[in-house]
């Protein structure tokens, strides 16, 4: 595995911002938008944490070497780690 076994704070914003644009441009909303807000930002961050986003993870080390990681594989990774920290406390 290369990187950390979950979303960087660089990969969730480029997620984030590239399905706000396209939300911003007319694309299927994959969730129920929220009722309070329905910013594409605000949409873009429920899809991304109901994990319906058909996205895969590029990541690329100096050597030209690069491993796709499925965004499911990332969240599911996240999860576990959080149960396992709500365990550990």
């Amino acid at each position: 595995m290369i990187g950390p076994p979950k979303l960087t704070r660089f990969e969730r914003a480029r997620i984030v911002g590239a399905r706000a644009l396209q939300i911003a441009m007319g694309a299927p909303i994959l969730v129920e938008p929220p009722k309070n807000s329905a910013s594409p930002i605000d949409i873009a961050l429920k899809e991304l944490e109901a994990g319906v986003l058909p996205i895969t993870i590029r990541r690329t080390l100096p050597d030209g070497t690069y491993q796709d990681i499925p965004l499911k594989w990332l969240l599911e990774a996240e999860k576990s780690e959080r149960k396992k920290a709500s365990v550990a406390s």
